[in-house]
């Protein structure tokens, strides 16, 4: 009897459920409402761009000379080091002057070798010249020893100039500063054994200064020699003014930029080789209305950019395509697709969709709690303790 109950009410549960499931399947699926959304919204507006251009830019010297010996030799001394200042006349290097010293003793012997030569040629040509005059010998003979000495003196000649040139050979040994200046590079150690004309040092001569940038292509028209530029030092934040000295006439081979020299003051002297900003005023550009927006109005929209525009007559939001003409720090500038008095969306473009319906987001003010707490404090804070003294004198009352 039990088991029969059992499973009558085995049947009955089934049949519950098998109800239960064909009314689930013939019910509708339950509407998701989207939901609307607070957006920050922005009034679009012109207003005056100044368009500033910074280059990043080095200073160097006006003039920066790599020195070496006219003759070659080995490398003895090298007194002076990097970044030394040196004056002109200074010495800075010397290479071993003992086979130029020789050289300079054999042209002196060549030399003496030939003044003795000539000098026996004029005394020839002096006894033929008086034989001559007594009639002992002919015309002839008399030209011959004129020539003879007219060679000697030749000989002379060269052999002075040789020696005068090995004499200079012999002073080249030692490298002296025609200028004063500062030493930028050392090119050559002592010990090396140097060709004439190797570099040993490079320097960089005092008085005025340049500051090097480059510029591209569509920028380098702008530049005009004689247009003032503002420096401004990276490491003290000191600003002087300088002037466009020198505009290259080809690009880079690599960079396909111009190099621009911008000459300084001999008293804004700073420091070589530091790191400045240039801000040529040729191209800098004020005053004229354009329309920014901030960075984060701005989603992708396929290949193009676009922003979410307000309708207010159904308050939801459409894209609108637009053009960004350049970038100006957080903003960027908006070349097309806008007019002036547009609603659109500055945050949470994201996630918006076209035709959602949203609501104008108020930022919450803070409450003045101060007054509120005060309040409370004193409904709260308890009497202060009577004294025995006072407690008395209520109790008589």
């Amino acid at each position: 009897m039990n088991s029969r109950h059992a499973w009558m009410g085995l049947q009955r549960l089934a049949a519950t459920i098998a109800a239960g499931a064909l009314l689930a399947a013939c019910s509708k699926p339950a509407v998701t409402v989207e939901p609307v959304r607070a957006v920050k919204l922005l009034t679009v507006g012109t207003q005056d761009s100044t368009s500033t251009l910074e280059y990043a830019a080095e200073v160097k010297p006006r003039v920066e000379s790599r020195l070496s010996f006219r003759v070659g030799g080995k490398l003895t001394q090298r007194p002076v080091a990097l970044g030394q200042h040196v004056t002109a006349g200074q010495l800075l290097a010397q290479i071993d002057p003992q086979d130029l010293r020789l050289g300079l003793d054999a042209a002196q012997a060549q030399v003496q070798a030939a003044r003795t030569n000539r000098d026996l040629a004029a005394s020839d040509a002096k006894r033929y010249a008086e034989l001559k005059a007594q009639n002992f010998i002919s015309g002839a003979e008399l030209e011959r020893r004129d020539a003879v000495l007219k060679a000697a003196q030749a000989q002379l000649d060269l052999a002075l100039a040789q020696a005068s040139a090995q004499g200079n050979q012999a002073v080249y040994a030692r490298l002296q500063a025609d200028v004063a200046g500062v030493v930028t590079a050392v090119l050559a150690e002592p010990g090396q054994v140097l060709a004439a004309g190797t570099p040993v040092l490079q320097v960089a001569q005092d008085g005025a200064r340049d500051v090097v940038f480059a510029v591209p292509e569509d920028k380098v028209a702008q530049i005009l020699v004689g247009s003032e530029v503002l420096v401004k030092s990276w490491s003290s934040g000191r600003s002087v003014k300088g002037r466009v000295r020198e505009v290259a006439a080809s690009a880079d081979p690599v960079t396909r930029t111009f190099g621009v020299k911008v000459a300084m003051g001999a008293q804004d002297d700073l420091p070589l080789g530091s790191t400045v900003t240039v801000r040529p005023a040729s191209v800098q550009h004020s005053g004229v209305p354009v329309i920014k927006l901030p960075t984060s109005a701005l989603f992708q929209q396929g290949q193009n950019s676009a922003v979410w525009v307000l309708d207010a007559a159904s308050m939801t939001v459409k894209a609108q395509p637009v053009q960004i003409a350049t970038a100006d720090g957080n903003d960027v500038v908006v070349a097309s697709g806008l007019q002036p008095g547009m609603q659109v969306v500055v945050a949470g473009v994201h996630v918006l969709a076209a035709g959602q319906k949203v609501s104008i987001y108020k930022e919450n003010k803070p409450v003045a709690l101060t007054s509120i707490a005060q309040t409370a404090t004193e409904s709260v804070a308890p009497e202060a303790p009577q004294t025995p003294a006072a407690a008395a004198s209520a109790a008589a009352k």
